[in-house]
């Protein structure tokens, strides 16, 4: 098969695909891996390194989306890259369906195999390639918030950890999960009070036990919620529900009557967000006010931190990646259930309950696709 890699184009978007590593995983195993020019510059990952692996270099998106059987991204494609899906073409990446009908209905139009990493499970339970970047989201979310509460950027000019004689910032994580616990242990560890809430009160048995009187548990509530966001100075959004809009826990009337100079960071924003007043922004114009909150919204948090990100993702796509490439996408998804859990589109069809729930589209479930 030949796999085809091209350059993120999302803005400020530096992570690739696949490293030279997965690469040479893929070459070894007698596949072609197309790689365009420069994709992994940025993070010092050169297109040398790729050709040592095995790869070819080309020059531009369009031949690598022209001639390649599987796009392996970073990112959901944007508007000029879904253009050049073809029909039968496997697309593997991010796609976050569910509160982006432009994009789906462009991937439906394309007949493309779309596989989202997002909705991939695991044998142990849980979502295996969405957590590094979880992880990395939730210990980011910390220090964006930390960042932000400074009084140059918006926020009430409130350090963290405090000091001696003054009261630390009190950090309220909404969700548990994944991003949730990156959350508050890089909360913990840099001073703060924190809070967390979350419905599975066996999740928050485990933290307790895990963290003891350093965080306060709750379950959450709109009452609960409302409570402990208006004495917030800080305010993670990590709520999640695989592969569906986030709920929006954070009314807008909550929002005008928080601390001014308080700061929300969504992680959720990718789903659409829990805070009734996020909008997605960039790392290029990454906040905004409203009623005098500081909204920390960026849609791709961990391209802020490529590198890491990228080697972390690939620790996780590449086992499906092999399969995809060594199997093709029927036998490889029919063999694997959780791997046929990623596919939310194909052939023109809405293919993950939850994005057609919330979309309005029929659903047909995988297993017609694969006879």
């Amino acid at each position: 098969m030949l796999i085809g890699v091209p350059r993120e184009i999302k803005d400020q978007e530096y992570r690739v695909g696949l490293t030279p590593a997965s690469t040479r995983e893929l070459t070894s195993r007698g596949h072609q891996v197309l790689i365009q020019a420069g994709a992994g510059a940025a993070i010092g990952l050169p297109d040398e390194a790729y050709m040592a692996a095995g790869a070819a270099i080309c020059g531009d998106a369009g031949e690598v989306f022209s001639r390649a059987d599987m796009i392996v991204k970073v990112k959901e494609p944007q508007a000029a890259e879904r253009a050049m899906l073809r029909p039968g073409q496997i697309l593997y990446a991010y796609l976050h369906l569910a509160p982006d009908p432009g994009q789906t209905a462009d991937l439906l139009r394309s007949r493309a195999v779309c596989i989202a990493y997002e909705t991939i499970t695991g044998p142990g339970g849980g979502l295996p390639l969405l957590a590094p970047m979880s992880e990395v989201a939730g210990r980011m979310s910390v220090q964006v918030a930390a960042s932000n509460l400074e009084i140059s950027k918006g926020g009430m000019g409130l350090l963290l950890a405090g000091v001696p004689g003054v009261a630390p910032a009190h950090v309220v994580v909404i969700g548990a999960g994944v991003a949730g616990t990156q959350a508050l242990q890089v909360a913990i560890g840099m001073g703060a009070r924190v809070t967390v809430l979350d419905k599975n009160v066996e999740r928050l048995r485990q933290l307790d036990l895990i963290f003891g009187n350093r965080i306060t548990t709750l379950y959450s509530s709109e009452h609960s919620i409302e409570a402990s966001v208006l004495n917030a100075d800080a305010v993670i959004g990590c709520v999640l529900v695989p592969g569906a809009s986030a709920p929006k826990l954070v009314t807008r009337g909550m929002v005008a009557r928080m601390k001014t100079g308080s700061v929300v960071v969504d992680v959720a924003i990718d789903q659409g967000g829990c805070f009734e007043t996020s909008h997605a922004t960039t790392h290029t114009e990454p906040t905004y006010l409203v009623d005098g909150v500081v909204h920390y919204c960026v849609a791709n948090m961990p391209g802020a931190v490529a590198r890491t990100s990228t080697f972390a993702l690939n620790n996780a796509t590449i086992g499906h990646a092999i399969a995809l490439a060594d199997k093709g996408w029927k036998r490889a998804l029919a063999q694997d259930r959780h791997l046929k859990a990623g596919l939310n589109a194909c052939e023109g069809r809405v293919t993950y309950k939850a994005v057609a729930t919330a979309l309005g589209y029929e659903y047909m479930p995988a297993d017609q696709l694969l006879d």
